[in-house]
């Protein structure tokens, strides 16, 4: 009888465990990153290509993971979007998309434990947003719009 009580409690912990994670996972997170990138991740993230001249979405990904191909899908959609909607002064948003098996440095320094993760970094290499798992596109788009400058004229929203 305690085995059996035993095993509910533990079923229990893991569905409600399972329940968690998935309701996280594809939510596009702000970060509490401070203004100051340590020299370090500095480095990291120049060589990885992350942009200064404007937003940069960064993904790790694998060759053996599955929902990394979606994360790519929505990544270009949403950017491909957002290139025809922004006006001509605005910041173009750059993709970078790093082999977690070849870029093991900084996916520890940016705390990646899962695939697919993704980031969002300012001009100032700072970064504004995590994503675990699939974001949905609007979601990654809102979180990009802000980051364009202020050429980021969106016909039928800022007139």
């Amino acid at each position: 009888m305690t085995a059996l009580v035993v095993l509910a409690v533990v079923l229990v912990a893991a569905l409600a465990a399972g329940a968690l994670l998935r309701a996280r996972s594809g939510t596009v997170r702000a970060t509490e990153s401070g203004p100051v990138v340590d020299e370090a991740l500095r480095e990291l993230l120049t060589e990885a290509g992350v942009n200064t001249a404007g937003p940069t979405v960064l993904h790790f990904s694998a060759d053996w993971c599955g929902p990394c191909a979606a994360v790519r899908r929505v990544i270009h959609q949403v950017l491909g979007n957002l290139d025809t909607r922004l006006g001509p002064d605005a910041a173009r948003t750059v993709e970078v998309e790093l082999d977690i098996d070849e870029n093991p440095d900084l996916a520890k320094e940016l705390g990646v434990l899962s695939l697919p993760t993704t980031f969002i970094f300012d001009a100032a290499l700072v970064q504004r947003h995590r994503i675990s798992g699939v974001p949905a596109a609007a979601d990654l788009e809102a979180a990009l719009l802000p980051l364009c400058g202020p050429g980021n004229s969106v016909p039928g929203k800022n007139g």
